[in-house]
């Protein structure tokens, strides 16, 4: 499979997705990058700007994941405003989610913080997440220290590098590309994952994303774990 990772930052998404898709990593950070590539010396990684790419490459895979910058959307901006810095929101983010749901023929995934405002498009959450996607997406319950580890240190999240704190947790990018495909579901590193294929459970336990899109998001609603 073609997958395609969008603002790849150190691949905290990607880390147990295996080697044998054929991966293509875009970052704009050179050393990032470097970071990346040491991490997954099999992936293909392209310095870029990841928006662009999206555009005029988006045909060549069968998987796409976009984790587009979230400081402009984070809730740390009650913060900023507090202090009288004051910005607009990135508006790429829901760009890219039109974009996909209109273009894109294969499975694709956005992600972001949870935003200051009321989302524009209905998301799906996990944890400190959103995502929007054109598949069914199953909840599960947050991985502990969801605040990545991918550099094998034990801090607290806000002592760990800007690049670790904006990596999504392993597991959940790993469960979201099984959701994708409908993998099954195994225990990894003790975190009991539910079953990949939202068709195991009954209609009546989905709830439908509110959406213009006419292939709704279906998700379940979170499981007392």
């Amino acid at each position: 499979m073609k997958i395609l990772n969008l603002y790849a930052g150190i691949g905290g998404n990607r880390k147990f997705w295996g080697n044998e898709h054929d991966i293509t990593a875009v970052e704009i950070n050179p050393e990032i990058a470097k970071i990346y590539q040491d991490f997954f010396p099999n992936d293909k990684i392209i310095v870029a700007d990841a928006h662009q790419f999206l555009l005029e490459h988006y045909k060549e895979f069968d998987f796409i994941w976009s984790s587009p910058p979230c400081q402009s959307h984070s809730r740390t901006n009650y913060f900023l405003k507090a202090n009288g810095i004051i910005r607009y929101p990135d508006l790429k983010l829901y760009e890219e989610i039109i974009f996909l749901d209109f273009y894109f023929k294969g499975r694709w995934v956005v992600e972001n913080v949870i935003s200051y405002y009321n989302p524009l498009i209905e998301p799906f959450r996990i944890g400190r997440h959103y995502f929007w996607c054109n598949f069914r997406l199953i909840k599960i319950k947050q991985p502990d220290d969801e605040i990545g580890k991918m550099c094998g240190k034990n801090q607290k999240g806000h002592n760990k590098p800007i690049e670790e704190r904006n990596a999504v947790k392993p597991e959940i990018g790993l469960h979201i590309l099984k959701c994708a495909f409908k993998i099954k579901q195994t225990t990894i590193g003790g975190t009991n994952f539910t079953k990949s294929s939202a068709d195991d459970f009954p209609t009546e336990s989905l709830i439908i994303a509110k959406s213009n899109n006419p292939n709704p998001v279906i998700i379940q609603e979170e499981s007392k774990i």
